[in-house]
């Protein structure tokens, strides 16, 4: 695809076309999906302390996440390979099915031990349906509407750590948590019997390429490792699994930069190629996202916040990441859509200086008030570059399953620095003194982090030329 076609692209379309006119049921599908897998997050987080005192299994309460995200990883990188092999209703329906399997078994969990593996196996469907998201966007919609449909899958990231809190909580209320996970059953239904009426069916094809067996290995090592840093013993082993989490990564890229059948697409390792910058970009963005799981906890234990009102503070960022998202997609100048790219790390990190700035021993009233608008700031600078990393992913490659496997990446790279974040964030949570002093720590080096993405952003941007 030539860059003229892909700027002429983004100058058209609406957002009413995309979700009310001829295409909104193919959104629906798109973006229920990676509503799906973001939701799932959060409603089982506020589930876990009323299934622990119902089923038991309190020393495996970190687990549930760990299986879920090494599951997930795993199925994310086969989206493009999945996609291509059995066509796109297909698929769809499979990644579906794998979610509501895991969701049943986990509302029948007699136990811890058969709760871990639902969670499994909803993560082998919620990597599935997360990646298609992305991967689809290409095949499923007109060029004009890429920007948009990349944010609205982006926005949904956002919307499920609101709107997942809110279920789990409201089904923990009652303490109904297998009703909640029997929802999860009855929406994937759904989707699945719309998925059969409005996905376009995409022609079916041989991969190119071996299963990459070595890259999966290498990369769910690396994940795994990260994501066990909260549950061993703090110290040694903490430094000890992220380093062998680093290090495993590391040894992906270079393995699958050489691999027959790889995970990332051909033109991720060519020179003068602008999706390596994509995707350093959108690892430097995801890590605006390892702070949430610590925002309410900050709210009550130095604001002095009400356990709900904590829990609002912390959607605040998802908020500003969801709404920017909307104005940005409708850029259409690409001097402006440069400008959005760039901006998007330096507001992150700007954002999060603030609030760390706002974070004293004794915060008055319009210091709390500043840390919302700091953290939807935040949230900002993800929304306002996002949906413009997606497109150019979208725009690299000619053929339908690179362009698919640029695409997914997005998705899979989101995953890794997210579960790096989060690992790198308790670890610095950890070494605080004190509760601001833990919250200094983090802010701080996740805003040095979040700026050091403006220089691959700039030449994600700047190569669009």
């Amino acid at each position: 695809m030539t860059q003229t076609t892909l700027d002429a692209a983004e100058h058209s379309g609406t957002w009413g076309e995309l979700v009310t006119g001829k295409y909104a049921p193919v959104a629906a599908v798109l973006a229920g999906g990676v509503l799906l897998e973001a939701s799932n997050v959060y409603i089982t987080t506020s589930l876990l302390p009323t299934i622990v005192g119902d089923i038991g299994g309190e020393q495996y309460y970190a687990w549930t996440m760990t299986s879920f995200l090494v599951a997930s990883i795993i199925t994310a990188m086969l989206v493009s390979r999945i996609l291509t092999k059995y066509g796109s209703v297909t698929a769809y329906v499979s990644a579906f099915g794998l979610f509501a399997a895991g969701s049943l078994i986990s509302a029948l969990s007699p136990n811890m031990f058969a709760l871990l593996a639902g969670r499994a196996v909803q993560g082998l469907g919620g990597g599935l349906l997360a990646g298609l998201g992305y991967a689809l966007i290409q095949r499923a919609l007109p060029q004009r509407l890429w920007a948009r449909g990349a944010a609205l899958l982006s926005a949904m990231w956002g919307v499920g750590n609101v709107l997942g809190p809110l279920t789990g909580g409201l089904f923990a209320q009652f303490d109904s948590w297998r009703g909640a996970f029997g929802l999860l059953v009855a929406t994937s239904a759904i989707l699945i019997l719309l998925t059969v009426r409005v996905i376009p069916r995409t022609t079916k094809a041989q991969p190119t390429g071996a299963v990459p067996a070595g890259s999966l290995f290498l990369l769910t090592v690396a994940v795994a490792s990260v994501s066990v840093a909260s549950i061993v013993p703090h110290g040694f082993w903490t430094i000890a699994t992220i380093a062998v989490g680093i290090l495993t990564a590391v040894w992906f890229i270079d393995h699958d930069r050489r691999a027959h059948g790889a995970v990332l697409p051909a033109v991720t390792f060519q020179r003068g190629s602008r999706l390596p910058w994509v995707y350093l970009t959108v690892g430097g963005l995801a890590f605006g996202i390892g702070i949430e799981a610590f925002i309410p906890f900050f709210g009550q234990e130095i604001g002095g916040l009400a356990p709900l009102t904590a829990g609002f503070l912390g959607a605040s960022l998802s908020l500003g990441w969801s709404l920017s998202q909307i104005v940005s997609a409708t850029a259409t100048s690409r001097n402006t859509v440069r400008r959005l790219t760039t901006a998007g790390p330096l507001v992150l990190g700007v954002g999060l200086v603030f609030y760390g700035a706002l974070t004293v021993t004794t915060p008055g009233m319009w210091m709390i008030i500043g840390w919302f608008f700091a953290l939807f700031a935040a949230g900002s600078g993800i929304g306002i570059a996002f949906p413009h990393l997606t497109v150019t992913a979208l725009g690299t490659s000619g053929s339908e399953e690179e362009g698919a496997k640029a695409a997914s990446g997005i998705n899979t790279v989101f995953i890794i620095a997210s579960a790096f974040s989060a690992a790198l964030a308790g670890v610095l949570v950890n070494l605080g003194a004190d509760v601001v002093n833990s919250a200094h720590l983090l802010l701080f080096t996740f805003a040095v982090a979040a700026v050091v993405g403006v220089f691959p952003a700039m030449r994600a941007a700047l190569s669009r030329a």
